[in-house]
């Protein structure tokens, strides 16, 4: 039996042997080169990656810091390009928590009642083929005996529009705590 089980590995190794004497240089060759053309276009691309994140970064001075300055100096908010676009200088709002300040940011909100834009998310993973145990979860979690993850948040783009609100209305609030930040933009519509 020993004999028929080498004679099989030997067929075996004469026949992959075979198949990989078919495999020619010219084919090798194409797979190097098409290697290669991956590599350099991977290469561009974080090349071009790069010089639009700077563009990004002086287009973001130009709008946020050159022109409201400029505009202020000679005291104008508002003109008009020859070719009928306008530029206006804006207000712009921005906040970012700090995740050492969310427990004071959201008691802050609880207790002057914005807590409506706190998203409160009880999570809780199954595993393939648990369908029917996550729908009975829904309702009976505790009794089920899963432990769900629970993460409170309040959505960037929610708690920009809660500060351009609460600066708008003349409402005083702790902008340190929710590190908050108002700003001028330069907008330009293009004319018709």
């Amino acid at each position: 039996m020993n004999d028929d089980i080498f004679k099989q590995l030997e067929e075996d190794f004469e026949e992959n042997l075979a198949s990989v004497n078919k495999v020619d240089q010219g084919g090798l060759k194409s797979l190097a080169s098409l290697a290669r053309q991956i590599q350099e276009e991977e290469g561009n691309i974080a090349k071009l990656e790069e010089t639009l994140k700077e563009a990004k970064k002086k287009l973001l001075k130009l709008t946020d810091e050159d022109m409201p300055a400029v505009m202020q100096e000679v005291g104008m908010n508002k003109f008009e390009l020859d070719d009928g676009s306008t530029v206006e200088v804006k207000p712009t709002y921005g906040a970012s928590i700090l995740v050492d300040n969310r427990p004071q940011a959201y008691e802050w909100l609880r207790e002057n009642g914005y807590d409506d834009i706190i998203k409160n998310n009880v999570i809780c993973s199954f595993g393939r083929g648990e369908d029917d145990k996550a729908s009975a979860f829904k309702a009976f979690a505790a009794k089920e005996g899963y432990v769900a993850n629970q993460k409170t948040e309040i959505h960037s783009q929610t708690l920009r529009a809660f500060v351009k609100e609460r600066v708008e209305a003349g409402d005083a609030f702790p902008m340190e705590l929710f590190g908050a930040w108002v700003g001028q933009r330069a907008v330009i519509k293009r004319g018709k």
